[in-house]
């Protein structure tokens, strides 16, 4: 079976004619070969006609990237650790920024590892990341035990989500089936989940929960030894994320540019994703055993650890661009920035990103 939507009706059938939802945006997106992240259709850049079909920061400017590793340098020097972990690697831009900005700082890394499921981004990174090959690794997996930085950017919000509808005053779980028509349709269930916050009110409700993204979080705990995680991505804290007025969940899709609401159609050809709920990442966290070094916004973080200053011999349209990672209304506020570390590691210091601004009390 080669084609996403014939193997997306075999999953149905092998579930007895109904697929959960986080089941079915597994397969939509990572599939190998077909699913929207394993296939070798163009995902990151700056222009649609280019056939992207969003930017990230890194993409956006190696401003990003350079600030962040003012970061990354610290997180390093006070564990002692020589090695970052990116998941999620895209293009390889964040790296590239990563690595050569500590090499200018004078704290090179011994191993900068990557951790994608798709192979077709592997390839992009090996291309991107060449002049680096020496340093530069891949896994599939985490080890046993991990020494070091761990970096994830717009990681959590591409993590598989179960979908909650309150219908007529009763909770369902939404999943995928099949219409009369044999087409995708969507199909609930009645459940005993719910939201971790009840939501007041009676009208109908439809919201994410993240058991994939928590569970990544308590895998990471279990690995990290030393070092600290920094998690960048769009997304609320708890009292937000279930807001009663936030009907319609946060479920979105990325196609050229433009977005739409439609999950089950063009499969494999636009991406899916889910804003992330930052206090159950947070929650998760502790009760693995890492404690929150600071939570904040993204441009409060970038310019906590200096973005001013690298961004002083920049040209116009670099500066243009750093204005979209920092303002309220483009990236700066919509991306939150979390940091992670092992109970007890992280009471010596304070992460640059967080010395102004931190939010942790707001989670």
């Amino acid at each position: 079976m080669d084609d996403l939507p014939g193997i997306i009706r075999h999953h149905i059938a092998q579930h007895g004619g109904w697929l959960p939802f986080d089941r079915f945006m597994a397969i939509a997106l990572y599939e190998p070969g077909l699913g929207y992240y394993a296939n070798a259709r163009a995902k990151f850049g700056q222009l649609a006609k280019d056939g992207s079909d969003f930017v990230t920061a890194p993409e956006l400017t190696p401003l990003f990237g350079q600030t962040l590793a003012r970061q990354v340098a610290q997180a390093l020097a006070a564990s002692g650790t020589d090695e970052v972990w990116e998941f999620g690697a895209g293009t390889g831009a964040l790296a590239l920024q990563v690595i050569e900005a500590l090499d200018a700082l004078g704290q090179p890394l011994r191993r900068y590892t990557i951790v994608d499921l798709s192979g077709s981004l592997r390839e992009r990174q090996r291309a991107t990341l060449g002049a680096h090959a020496e340093r530069v690794h891949w896994a599939d997996a985490l080890p046993d035990t991990l020494h070091g930085v761990v970096l994830g950017n717009e990681v959590l919000d591409a993590m598989p989500v179960r979908l909650l509808a309150r219908v007529g005053g009763v909770w369902h779980e939404r999943g995928v089936a099949l219409d009369a028509a044999g087409a995708l349709a969507w199909a609930d269930r009645a459940t005993e989940a719910r939201p971790p916050l009840e939501v007041d009110g009676e009208h109908d409700y439809v919201t994410e929960i993240h058991p994939q993204g928590e569970a990544f979080v308590r895998t990471l705990a279990d690995r990290l030894q030393r070092g600290a995680a920094f998690l960048l991505d769009y997304g609320f804290p708890e009292a937000e994320y279930y807001h009663p007025q936030r009907a319609m969940g946060t479920l979105i899709c990325h196609r050229q540019h433009r977005s739409d609401s439609d999950p089950l159609s063009d499969l494999g050809e636009k991406d899916i994703t889910a804003h992330v709920n930052f206090t159950g990442i947070a929650l998760a966290a502790q009760d693995a055993g890492l404690d929150v070094l600071g939570y904040t916004s993204q441009g409060r973080f970038l310019i906590n650890c200096g973005l001013l200053d690298v961004a002083q011999h920049a040209d116009v349209r670099q500066n243009a661009m750093m204005q979209k990672l920092v303002n309220e209304h483009e990236m700066g506020e919509l991306f939150k920035v979390i940091a992670l570390a092992p109970a007890g590691t992280g009471a010596a210091w304070l992460p640059l990103g967080f010395a102004a601004g931190d939010r942790t009390h707001r989670l």
